[in-house]
């Protein structure tokens, strides 16, 4: 399923800890409303996420269907709706990056993905961050994490207004005042291990060469 291109007016995400609820809630959330279905599948540990967006109405309508289900099948581990979502975080869920702007990184990461998008779209609605990079779950155990880039006051005070959403859901975060340049570009490009591009400075140190019995 392509990505959407055009921007919607709201999101809703829900989070079930089986398959089949999840599955179930896809198929019955797209049934109650006219909404856009951006992502779904299957997260580690055994998890399924629902993305949906559109118009407040739609999405909110669609939402609360979800979440009926989850309860009813007692398998909702978290939900979020986003009436008025951010632009900015609207795009880094679907995968879209801006370059980290300002001296300062801050990085988010709480335990599940619902409870990210909260903290993260109350943070960049009230500071001037730049909000970088989105991930939910894929490849990091089930957590979410977000990183956002400013000066060292507005990347402080939007770790605090995460931390005061997220509550328990918190696992951790880092400021980083003056992050090192070659970081930067790294993370630019993304914060995935096995895609990550290697970083050698010229004055990077090395061993003096010594001969090996299988370089015989």
């Amino acid at each position: 399923m392509a990505a959407a291109e055009k921007r919607h007016g709201a999101l809703a995400l829900l989070e079930f800890d089986t398959i089949a609820a999840g599955v179930l809630a896809s198929d019955l959330m797209v049934k109650r409303s006219p909404i856009a279905l951006l992502r779904c599948g299957t997260i580690h540990p055994g998890r399924f996420l629902i993305l949906v967006g559109g118009s407040v109405a739609s999405t909110e309508e669609a939402y609360a269907m979800g979440v009926q289900l989850g309860q009813t099948e007692r398998a909702l581990t978290g939900s979020i709706f986003l009436g008025d979502v951010h632009p900015m975080l609207h795009d880094a869920v679907l995968g879209k990056r801006r370059g980290l702007v300002g001296d300062a990184l801050a990085v988010f990461e709480t335990r599940s993905s619902p409870a990210l998008l909260a903290a993260v779209d109350a943070a960049v609605k009230s500071t001037p961050v730049i909000l970088c990079e989105v991930r939910l779950g894929d490849d990091l155990g089930g957590h979410a994490v977000a990183l956002m880039g400013g000066d060292l006051t507005d990347a402080e005070t939007a770790l605090g207004i995460c931390t005061e959403r997220a509550g328990d859901q918190l696992l951790a975060q880092s400021l980083l005042p003056r992050l090192d340049s070659d970081l930067r570009s790294l993370f630019n490009e993304g914060t995935h291990f096995g895609t990550c591009a290697a970083f050698e400075p010229a004055d990077a140190e090395y061993p003096e060469e010594v001969a090996c019995s299988w370089d015989a």
